[in-house]
């Protein structure tokens, strides 16, 4: 939303303890919002497509109009102050009310329309979202999709989201779910190369015994690695040379015989194909729970989200297709493999 005209909005009023003074832009609010969310007045400016500069100067209006600092700056980063918490909490929920309604009178036009704000971790993004993005927005072509990637567990509401997609059932209890369908196998994999030097576990307890590409939480936790063949369960915490948080740079240190990886099938089934990697323990595989799609219950769900859901569940791939992410860590042949 790009509100420009000067007029006054009653939930933004009510936020702002309204009090005889000029009025006030929505596009200033927006853009203040904007800096709060990505504590950066570049990563805004980005956003609102504009110069840092102006952007500064649009905060520091908003700020001697409301005569409030909202802004803590330095020259290595910017932090919300109370006063600007304040502003930003009575904001948002205004700003998707204002959406929500624009989106509804696009849907008067016979189809949705408007922007729709997604936040879900690397895999789903990279595996689920990235292929069905040109489909959906062809479907609908009057529709604004931003999608971003995180694997923090942000605060959909309060950081301007429409829906967030996470794993498990971690979801406070005014939060809607819809399941997901994503791949819900992971693999063991490692190079040729690799299982040549140090030669092949004959079982996933023996993977103790070797260097293991670690992924690591947002919150500092390491993911366990699951498996299950019959009433046998087993969970291995992965230790190695390698700890990282994308699955892209794990899969590319697998293939480069770093060591032992465990992902998701749809990542490595390219490499696995090719000979880049081998596959490990398939038997092993337990299936695990997969991602939802979750938003409040408490506000009526947008056209443009109920469009992007019932998309969401019925879409399947065209045959062939394989999502570009699979493939970005494939070489025309494997490197040097690393050194345990």
């Amino acid at each position: 939303m790009h509100a420009r005209d000067c007029y006054h909005c009653p939930r933004i009023a009510t936020s702002l303890r309204a009090c005889p003074m000029s009025p006030i832009a929505l596009s200033d609010l927006e853009a203040f919002a904007a800096v709060a969310r990505h504590r950066s007045f570049r990563q805004a400016a980005l956003e609102r497509g504009v110069s840092p500069s102006l952007l500064s100067q649009t905060v520091r209006r908003l700020e001697d109009t409301l005569g409030v600092q909202l802004l803590h700056r330095t020259t290595r980063s910017v932090t919300v102050t109370e006063a600007g918490q304040m502003l930003l909490s009575g904001i948002q929920p205004a700003f998707s009310d204002i959406q929500r309604t624009l989106q509804e009178l696009g849907a008067m036009r016979g189809r949705p329309a408007g922007r729709l704000r997604i936040n879900a971790p690397l895999p789903v993004a990279h595996l689920l979202l990235a292929p069905l993005i040109a489909d959906f927005l062809r479907a609908h072509p009057e529709v604004q999709l931003e999608i971003t990637s995180d694997n923090a567990m942000v605060d959909v509401i309060e950081q301007g989201f429409d829906a967030g997609v996470r794993y498990g059932d971690d979801l406070a209890q005014d939060m809607v779910a819809v399941p997901l369908p994503l791949p819900r196998r992971r693999a063991v994999v490692a190079a040729p190369a690799l299982l040549a030097r140090v030669g092949t576990p004959a079982t996933p307890h023996a993977l103790r015994d070797h260097n293991l590409i670690a992924h690591r939480f947002p919150r500092g936790n390491l993911y366990h690695w699951s498996f299950c063949r019959g009433e046998e369960e087993l969970t291995i915490v992965p230790s190695g040379s390698l700890v990282v948080n994308d699955p892209l740079v794990g899969l590319q240190a697998a293939i480069d015989g770093v060591g032992f990886a465990w992902m998701f099938e749809d990542y490595v089934q390219p490499h696995v194909e090719s000979g880049r990697l081998v596959r490990l323990f398939d038997d092993w595989a337990a299936p695990l729970p997969g991602p939802s799609l979750y938003f409040s219950s408490r506000r009526h769900v947008a056209p443009v989200l109920r469009a992007f859901i019932d998309f969401v569940r019925s879409w399947q791939p065209p045959a062939g297709r394989t999502p570009v992410a699979a493939n970005l860590a494939a070489r025309s042949s494997p490197g040097e493999p690393a050194r345990q």
